[in-house]
């Protein structure tokens, strides 16, 4: 490892620190990446710089917006939910949320708004920032809004629009905030540094989003080649930028880190993510999360194949809310799980391996091999070649 990195990598994987080096020297901006095996740390590292302007380096304690991987986060508190029996993917969403039953919703099941054939990926009207720092304007809003396709009968990435849904029936199960449901059912019992709504405190340790000219490019490129719809649900018709971040807006600005937005606003770093989807399939710090059975249930596709909007290839897969194995996402083994997020982070479990990851980057970066070359390197490891030839043995 060169002066840029810190961290460690125990014996046998000393690999990925190489790369991670690689990644360091080679991007602008810094990185965490972290890999938990049989519930312990076994790749631990971060480095590189946290905010570009200053210089300020990528410590230990930074922190960073992790975009789409707080949908990861999400679907394992709803699974956990199912799991305690609190929750039930097969149930229409008006038994947890009434009003949702609005200009035609009423059949729209709980498995659909995970999966994204809710029909509502994208509001109706324009919005700005006030709009979305609100949650219960935001969630009145898409109650009361008439579906853009019959719920259940097609799929489309519900880029920002996921988290409220879904994290209004959270809410409405609970009567907890997702804020708090994060903290108390993953965060604290964990020790993991994560947050849905930042509190001010922990302001400091953000670091400052970059956006890469090849992250800027790809946006325009994938906007240009999709449906106006899918432009509209990026962006909520005008709150936030194509790229998600300029240099003092979009998720850069205090106020929406500091707001609850579950589609896309969640702030942690690689040791926090690792571990809580370690959890999600082996003891780890003493919890699990989920068993092998909520897993399964979980992960079934409900969503694949081409979108109701068209977007370009290659598409995703989904199950409950998680992204599965596909030529979009690829992970260790086709029982891999987990949520990626603009720009290049990556988190997932994999099962048979008893296996977190993570990957977050300040810097965004469009189809950058970062995250994927340390998957490939930890591929290779002699350890996990064993696991997996064991898993697909059993």
């Amino acid at each position: 490892m060169t002066e840029l990195v810190a961290g460690s990598a125990a014996p046998g994987f000393e690999p990925l620190a190489a790369v991670f080096a690689d990644i360091v020297e080679y991007y602008d901006g810094g990185a965490s990446a972290c890999v938990y095996l049989d519930g312990a740390p076994v790749v631990d590292l971060w480095g590189g710089v946290a905010d570009i302007r200053s210089g300020r380096p990528w410590d230990e304690g930074t922190i960073s917006v992790i975009f789409s991987c707080t949908k990861g986060l999400m679907s394992l508190l709803a699974a956990r939910l199912v799991q305690d029996g609190r929750l039930d993917y097969d149930a229409p969403v008006t038994r947890y949320w009434p009003e949702y039953a609005a200009a035609g919703k009423q059949d729209t099941l709980v498995r659909d708004l995970l999966s994204h054939r809710a029909g509502l990926s994208a509001p109706a009207v324009a919005l700005d920032v006030d709009d979305i720092v609100d949650w219960d304007a935001m969630v009145a809003l898409l109650a009361a809004q008439a579906p853009l396709w019959a719920p259940g009968e097609g799929h489309s990435y519900h880029f920002i629009t996921h988290g409220w849904l879904i994290g209004n029936v959270l809410r409405r199960v609970t009567g907890k905030r997702v804020g708090q449901l994060l903290a108390d059912m993953i965060a604290a019992p964990l020790q993991a540094d994560m947050w849905i709504g930042l509190p001010s405190a922990q302001q400091e340790r953000v670091a400052h989003i970059g956006v890469g000219h090849s992250f800027a490019e790809g946006t325009e490129h994938f906007v240009h080649e999709s449906s106006e719809w899918i432009e509209r649900g990026l962006t909520l018709r005008g709150a936030l930028p194509r790229t998600l971040a300029s240099p003092d807006g979009g998720f850069n600005d205090p106020q929406l880190q500091a707001a609850e937005i579950p589609g896309a606003g969640g702030i942690s770093n690689a040791r926090a993510l690792a571990r809580a989807w370690s959890a999600a399939v082996t003891e780890t710090g003493g919890v699990r999360l989920l068993n092998d059975e909520t897993i399964r249930r979980a992960t079934a596709v409900q969503s694949s194949g081409a979108p109701v909007f068209h977007e370009p290839e290659p598409w995703m897969a989904w199950g409950m809310g998680f992204q599965l194995d596909s030529p979009a996402r690829r992970y260790l083994t086709a029982a891999g799980f987990g949520h990626d997020g603009a720009g290049g982070q990556v988190t997932f479990a994999e099962p048979g391996l008893r296996l977190g990851f993570a990957f977050v980057s300040n810097q965004m970066e469009e189809a950058d091999p970062r995250a994927q070359n340390l998957i490939e390197a930890l591929r290779e490891l002699p350890e996990i070649r064993r696991r997996t030839e064991s898993s697909l043995v059993s």
